[in-house]
């Protein structure tokens, strides 16, 4: 799949999105999702308007719903990214159970866990910076609660290949199928695999129940433990041009709306902070995507550096990645503005957010 960096070509995505053909059949490798995470992960485009977007096409809540939660899931662990600040990177309700690696498993870096079709994708995954949602979890459980590696290292290596890499997404999923931030482990057997992604696989350590799941020893494809090399390569900048008569606008690698003030006259600057980098880098193909979408906002000024050092007081979109910045702080987009409160489960949050919404 590509993932074109014009703002009309995600339009054009949105636009001819099937909703219905998303709720029956998200969960195959080949169903009609939407591959619009990339976009929103950026702040590209914000969840508010692809709703809005559905609506202009007479798509209601009814036809919408299942797509429309798992926008919701999104809007969850963006609430509790602000709520919890950065202990989203620890076991957040309690530690994560039967722990035995650290590490990364040397079969995920290889692609070689013996689980073909999850091993067809790792082995094109750091060059397409993508990997659908199922085989996320399917990553995951393998890694975690047959493996018995702790979340979070894997976690951030799969941060760093993703094109779409959410930090709170990313930590909240791995943590969600864990355990840590859900009431059960998240497994799965070679028989979902296979009739989730049209394999056929036989023999495999997960060819087996979801009885005898827990109580499967660490596969011998699972034992052997790296550290990956995760490293960040600056972006290539030049010195900022600021006219002090007119109002900054600031963007970051997650609020890169191209209407965020669009029309009004000011100097535009999207702030890569080095601090933000050296606790999660990503890969190279992910910054240069980001760059990208970052043509699409023009006179956008690419900053590499601190924004404190900048010494000006902006006006900038909501994140927790920039809870720190002194300025105006514009809302968040969200699906429901009002909705106050502290969510400690995902159902909770559905539960009301759906009635506002209906």
């Amino acid at each position: 799949m590509d993932f074109p960096a014009n703002l009309d070509s995600v339009y054009e995505r949105i636009d001819q999105f099937d909703p219905e053909r998303y709720a029956r059949t998200r969960n195959f490798l080949n169903g009609g999702v939407s591959y619009l995470s990339p976009y929103l992960s950026r702040g590209f485009i914000t969840v508010p308007q692809v709703v809005a977007r559905l609506k202009d096409r007479g798509i209601g809540m009814e036809q919408a719903e299942k797509f429309i939660q798992e926008l919701a899931w999104r809007e969850f662990y963006t609430r509790t990214w602000f709520q919890k600040g950065d202990a989203i990177f620890n076991d957040i309700r309690h530690p994560q159970e039967g722990v035995l690696h650290s590490g990364i498993p040397v079969a995920v870096l290889e692609a070689s866990t013996g689980i073909k079709a999850l091993d067809a994708h790792l082995g094109t995954f750091s060059v397409s910076g993508y990997l659908h949602n199922h085989l996320r979890m399917y990553l995951a459980a393998i890694t975690c609660n047959v493996g018995k590696y702790h979340w979070s290292e894997p976690a951030a290596w799969l941060y760093y290949h993703l094109l779409d890499g959410d930090l709170a997404s990313n930590a909240l999923s791995w943590q969600w199928c864990a355990g840590t931030f859900s009431n059960k482990l998240y497994y799965v057997n070679q028989e979902n695999i296979n009739k989730y992604t049209g394999s056929s696989q036989e023999g495999s350590f997960l060819d087996c129940t979801y009885e005898e799941l827990p109580l499967l020893q660490v596969p011998e494809e699972l034992r052997k433990s790296a550290k990956a090399d995760l490293v960040f390569t600056p972006p290539v900048t030049k010195a900022l041009e600021i006219q002090e008569e007119l109002p900054t606008f600031v963007y970051t690698h997650y609020t890169l709306d191209p209407t965020f003030h669009e029309g009004e006259e000011g100097n535009r600057i999207l702030v890569l902070e080095p601090s933000h980098f050296t606790k999660h880098p990503m890969a190279p193909k992910t910054m240069e995507f980001i760059l990208s979408l970052a043509e699409n906002i023009p006179g956008l000024q690419i900053y590499y550096g601190e924004y404190a050092s900048l010494n000006i007081k902006a006006i900038f979109r909501d994140h927790p990645i920039n809870a720190h910045f002194d300025g105006v702080r514009e809302a968040h987009p969200s699906l429901a503005p009002d909705l106050a409160g502290e969510f400690n489960s995902f159902f909770s949050f559905w539960n009301k957010l759906s009635k506002k919404l209906s």
